[in-house]
């Protein structure tokens, strides 16, 4: 039996377990085997439903650059098997075990970004399971395609990803990166701005230290190396951005940079010492192993009032945060001054198609944003939240827009004001109509 049968048979078992627990009383959450969800909740009764099965490439297509997948495979898995076919998937999140079902409900983003989009940009067609326990085929052309343009931010509340087919681009052997070192905010933001317009190289993301030191961080393919870096052990990637004008890197490595010390938040486990990356640095360096650390800890009470003891008060601030590149200053000022942390990954990010909407990321597809990624403990004896509050209230302000795959504040007003209560209901009576998933604000924000 080929993938594509199997997958069919998955398929039909999966839609049968679905109907025989569907009702009007529980909703379905996703037993799987990876998360890079950072929101803590209570636990709640729902039906799990076991969609482990569907983690494989269907078929990869290297004339029209095209792949077939399953919703539920990590995107380490589908590189690797694309790069056998000197292929990429266009928008690659940065970190290994991220799904690319997970992906597209979820605003996937990478150094790519500026070129083609977020994930959902790159996708071409979606088998959906809707609450109804119908699988819908749902492309930007078809009757489904309400659904199609739905599924960004939409994080699960309206179906799953059962099979995607997406785009593929050309890839070379190596990565030659550039980092350019810019003294001042301003600057550093108009410089970005220009060299996303020209679009001369395929990636760019950058890192901001201090306000005197700033990195963009240009990616380009190339045929030959002259050397190599390697930073999967003992070697820190983002350490290397201050310390190497050019370096090259596989395509392969170029790709999971960031993975090795999840960004730089590998210091909270002590991985950045040497003797430690020496003794555990083998089976400890990879995100998977952080998150899992984390969250171990976050969901058992004991566990996580016994380390706070250690701890000095502080408050978990955890977001990606886009805006608009013309006001990017202004919220790294205000960041600067009221938050503090460092470094900040600096992502560009352009909708590849500018006429299409998407009723759940409501964002004006005209301009360049720029996505702010900071992750770290912030010294706060305020209230829980306080901090993570005053994030949101400064993207509301500058017309941005935050990622929810971390604790949001928001009250129920705020967020359905930002989301379209009206345009998720629509879809929500039309999708999913018992009530088998559950709604945005309840997956995303509601703690209890």
């Amino acid at each position: 039996m080929n993938r594509s049968a199997e997958y069919e048979v998955k398929k039909q078992a999966v839609v049968a377990e679905f109907k025989k627990n569907l009702s009007e009383h529980s909703t379905f959450s996703l037993n799987k085997t990876t998360s890079n969800l950072f929101r803590t909740r209570q636990s709640v009764h729902s039906k799990k439903l076991d969609v482990k099965q569907f983690n494989r490439v269907l078929s990869i297509d290297p004339v029209n650059l095209t792949a077939e997948i399953e919703g539920m495979i990590i995107y380490e898995d589908l590189v690797a098997e694309t790069l056998k076919y000197d292929c990429l998937p266009p928008v690659v999140p940065e970190l290994k075990t991220i799904t690319v079902g997970g992906a597209l409900v979820g605003l996937g983003i990478e150094s790519s970004s500026f070129r083609y989009g977020l994930v959902h940009e790159t996708i071409l067609e979606v088998e959906v399971l809707t609450g109804t326990g119908t699988v819908l085929t749902c492309r930007p052309d078809n009757e489904h395609r309400d659904l199609f343009f739905a599924l960004p931010n939409s994080y699960g509340t309206l179906g799953y990803a059962l099979k995607i087919k997406m785009k593929l681009i050309p890839a070379k052997k190596f990565v030659r990166l550039t980092n350019l070192r810019i003294p001042d905010i301003d600057t550093y933001f108009k410089t970005l701005h220009d060299l996303c317009v020209k679009k001369t190289v395929p990636y760019i993301d950058g890192v901001i230290f201090d306000e005197k030191e700033m990195y963009i961080i240009l990616g380009e393919f190339v045929d030959h190396a002259p050397s190599l870096s390697d930073y999967t052990y003992m070697d820190i990637y983002y350490r290397s951005i201050r310390e190497k004008e050019t370096q090259y890197l596989t395509t392969h490595d170029y790709i999971w940079r960031w993975d090795t010390d999840w960004f730089w938040c590998s210091k909270h486990f002590g991985m950045q010492s040497p003797l430690l990356r020496l003794l555990f640095g083998k089976f400890m360096l990879r995100s998977a192993v952080y998150w899992k650390i984390s969250h171990f800890i976050s969901a058992r009470p004991l566990l996580k009032r016994l380390s706070q003891l250690f701890a000095k008060p502080s408050e978990s601030v955890i977001q990606d945060i886009l805006i608009p590149i013309q006001k990017a200053p202004q919220f790294y000022h205000f960041f600067r001054a009221s938050i503090g942390i460092t470094p900040i990954w600096i992502c560009p990010f352009h909708f590849y198609t500018q006429d299409r909407r998407y009723p759940l990321f409501p964002l004006d597809p005209a301009p360049l944003y720029i996505d702010f990624g900071f992750w770290d403990f912030v010294p706060s004896h305020h209230p829980a939240g306080f901090i993570n509050r005053m994030i949101e209230r400064k993207a509301v302000e500058l017309d941005g827009f935050k990622s929810l795959y971390s604790d949001s504040f928001y009250t129920e007003e705020e967020f359905w004001q930002i989301h379209s209560k009206s345009a998720f209901g629509q879809l929500k009576a039309k999708y999913d109509p018992k009530g088998a998933f559950k709604d945005l604000f309840e997956k995303c924000v509601r703690r209890k």
